[in-house]
């Protein structure tokens, strides 16, 4: 499949791997006569798809290549049942047969934004050596989402209660099923968009806001995409992951990657780390997050600080790169002022201006 409404010298095709039909944008590659010119990939979020970097791709020099695909079950991309038990690997095998097929020098600058983030952490761990530049956007932690209660990514149960499947909000899930494009309800996509992906501050050109929308309502939903599939807990709020979905995949019972630490020295890609100071998705205080609810007096009977606290997923990503450094690799924390979880989308000049710095070398 392939789109006909595309920005301005952003190309749309249908890639076919040994393991997905994967759609992506496509732009640059024009390359110059210095052969200063980069191969640069993006991978994006939860609930929603390569639109949400359109915008870069459309404004980045076009001697850099520059491509961004549609992770299994998103966008135009073919949907797939995710396997949580592997965590995040079903997304980052996918990527490896996505370069092979492409053909992609190596190495090159990878970014990965939220869940993108994640992938692109196992992808690196996966492929050591074959990521030139490590670009995180808002990552995902190290240890997943959810249930987890120290910077060293200790669960809160030991059945990982808390995460996974069962903690994604029921009306939120039935309006991407509809494909809900109203504006009414607090849980509605477009509401959910303009309130929690960005700074409350920020409003999108009315334009881009449609084709953002339809890179979340092109999320499928189920049992074996998003959210996934839960169990019951004698713990608290009485779920525990399932082993199907995306939600699961990012849980801490299968998602860890302290690994990324463990690259050897040599083949450590510099991290760039980019994040919203006012981030409601992935912060210590997530409004995501169970324990941020329950804090809040938003769930009953939650069990306090000392068993269940918000997670403290920016400390948790400071303090897996920090053992990073210590073992041979690099890594910069940039943070954007008045900016949410799309600094790509919020502040666009700034995001160009470091990937730039990036593509640069």
């Amino acid at each position: 499949m392939t789109r006909d409404d595309t920005l301005a010298g952003v190309d749309s095709r249908t890639v076919d791997t040994d393991r997905l039909e994967t759609h992506v944008l496509e732009s640059g590659g024009n390359g110059r006569a210095d052969g200063e010119d980069r191969t640069i990939v993006f991978l994006h979020g939860n609930v929603s798809s390569s639109r949400f970097f359109e915008d870069v791709l459309a404004d980045l020099p076009a001697h850099h290549r520059a491509i961004a695909s549609d992770l299994r079950g998103y966008g135009d991309s073919e949907t797939k049942p995710v396997d949580a038990t592997n965590g995040l690997g079903d997304f980052a095998g996918d990527f490896r047969a996505l370069v092979d097929e492409l053909a992609l020098p190596k190495p090159f600058v990878l970014v990965g934004w939220s869940n993108g983030g994640g992938v692109a952490m196992r992808y690196a761990i996966d492929h050591p050596g074959a990521v030139a530049d490590l670009v995180l956007v808002n990552p995902i932690s190290p240890y997943g989402f959810g249930g987890t209660n120290d910077t060293e990514g200790t669960p809160c149960f030991d059945d990982y209660a808390g995460s996974g499947g069962g903690i994604g909000n029921d009306g939120f899930v039935a309006g991407l099923a509809t494909r809900d494009r109203s504006e009414e309800g607090q849980t509605s996509p477009r509401k959910v968009l303009r309130t929690y992906y960005v700074d409350p501050t920020h409003e999108f050109d009315a334009d881009r806001e449609e084709s953002y929308l339809t890179g979340m309502l092109d999320t499928a939903t189920g049992d074996g995409n998003y959210p996934g599939t839960s169990k019951p807990s004698d713990n608290w709020p009485g779920i525990a992951p399932g082993e199907t979905g995306v939600n699961n995949a990012i849980s801490p019972k299968y998602c860890d990657l302290e690994g990324i630490t463990e690259i050897d020295p040599d083949e450590k890609p510099p991290v760039l780390w980019i994040r919203g100071d006012s981030d409601q998705i992935v912060s210590n205080a997530s409004l995501f997050d169970l324990g941020t609810l329950g804090r809040m007096g938003q769930l009953p009977e939650w069990p306090g600080e000392d068993v269940f606290p918000p997670q403290p997923m920016v400390d948790q990503t400071r303090a897996v790169l920090e053992i990073y450094a210590d073992r041979g690799g690099e890594f910069e924390e940039v943070v954007f002022g008045n900016t949410g979880h799309t600094p790509h989308l919020e502040v666009p000049g700034d995001f160009r201006d470091r990937l730039e710095s990036v593509l640069g070398g």
